[in-house]
């Protein structure tokens, strides 16, 4: 799935988001609105992570997905 389908798709994603990214809270989730640069934003700071780190997990995420 590319980022243009996630974002589009945001209510549905956000559940898959959750899952792989459990530390996010829905505010944030709701924050975020499909906007792939403010998830890794938030996944690098709930997770404490480089950007670097942040940025490869949600490109694997999205190969899968």
């Amino acid at each position: 799935m590319n980022w243009d389908q996630v974002a589009g798709n945001w209510k549905q994603a956000k559940g898959k988001v959750k899952e792989k990214w459990g530390q996010l809270s829905d505010d944030e989730l709701a924050q975020i609105n499909g906007k792939r640069d403010q998830l890794v934003g938030k996944i690098q700071e709930s997770y404490g992570i480089t950007k670097d780190e942040a940025e490869k997990q949600v490109k694997e995420w999205e190969s899968l997905h």
